[in-house]
């Protein structure tokens, strides 16, 4: 959910009241408001929904500040607070920035979880360590990675307390970022329990199947478009993403990123949307969602929506 200032405290209520878990807000400065001083307003009107970005970034926020804010939030709302944090991609691009390298966001996150946990980081030479947690006792502020390619999966299966695959909800394609992430824990030996497996989930439920794939046709081309970043590889995609992706890479609008307004949604056809998202009658999103669950999903991310849902 997009945070709006004077509306987050009140939809997050009715978030929580619809039995959702966890409240993301995406940390996109040109595109939507500051999400953290807005989930902190909303950790006020909510008693048990987690709070999160989704995502932040190694390029906009320095990782000391948002380590601060983050852990702000997490005591103002009793220990809620989940720092989702990604390579950047929007919010880079708006001020003429490119998104960080996995070895950035791999350091961005070590650091992270030294700052949360009261221990010292080296930055520049210098020592650094938050003085004013010394003496408080707090809980686990989970830091869950968005991830898209195998490097980025493999880096978050050794750091991250929680993975968000961020790679479509066609079966297929979570089963493969599944697999990378278990291999690269079998491979340095690190407790599958230890870490949280989920992902990023385009859903638009209605009874007309038509009007679902309408609504998720921006959000399936934001999603592709993240497969084809520059540089990014795409030798491990399926053929018709690997499609996709190669035109996103130079077609994706992002000065209409996150809206249907763009060029890029008319470079999805339906078949696209229909296997990469998950759209139609509540029965066919239950049945699809459960095939997902199975391949050892712990969370799931909503993105998209409808009315109906």
């Amino acid at each position: 959910m997009e945070s709006s200032p004077g509306y987050t405290a009140s939809l997050a209520a009715e978030i929580e009241n619809l039995g959702f878990d966890i409240l993301l807000c995406p940390d996109t400065q040109n595109l939507t408001p500051d999400p953290i001083g807005q989930l902190s307003l909303a950790s006020k009107s909510t008693s048990k929904l987690h709070l999160g970005t989704g995502v932040t970034n190694p390029i906009t926020r320095d990782v000391a500040v948002v380590a601060c804010s983050m852990m702000t939030l997490h005591l103002e709302s009793g220990g809620r607070a989940i720092c989702g944090v990604g390579r950047g991609d929007s919010s880079a691009a708006h001020i003429g920035l490119k998104n960080s390298s996995t070895l950035q966001l791999r350091h961005f996150i070590e650091d992270f979880k030294r700052y949360v946990s009261g221990k010292e980081v080296i930055r520049n030479g210098k020592q650094s360590r938050f003085r004013w947690l010394e003496d408080r006792k707090t809980s686990q502020l989970n830091i869950d990675v968005a991830c898209t390619g195998p490097k980025t999966i493999k880096m978050a299966s050794e750091v991250a307390d929680r993975i968000s695959f961020a790679v479509g909800s066609a079966p297929e394609q979570l089963e493969w970022a599944v697999s990378v992430a278990e291999n690269q824990l079998k491979e340095i030996g690190r407790p599958q329990e230890s870490i949280q497996i989920g992902a990023y989930l385009n859903i638009v439920c209605d009874p007309v199947e038509q009007n679902a794939i309408n609504l998720g046709r921006m959000i399936a081309g934001m999603v592709a478009h993240f497969a084809g970043m520059k540089g990014a590889p795409l030798n491990h995609l399926p053929k018709n993403l690997k499609s996709i992706a190669k035109k996103l890479r130079d077609g994706y609008d992002m000065a209409k990123h996150s809206q249907d307004t763009g060029n890029h949604p008319q470079l999805i056809s339906d078949d696209f949307v229909d296997w990469f998202s998950i759209c139609g009658s509540a029965e066919k999103c239950a049945s699809r969602l459960r095939k997902l669950t199975d391949l050892g999903l712990e969370h799931v991310y909503q993105l998209g929506g409808s009315p109906n849902c």
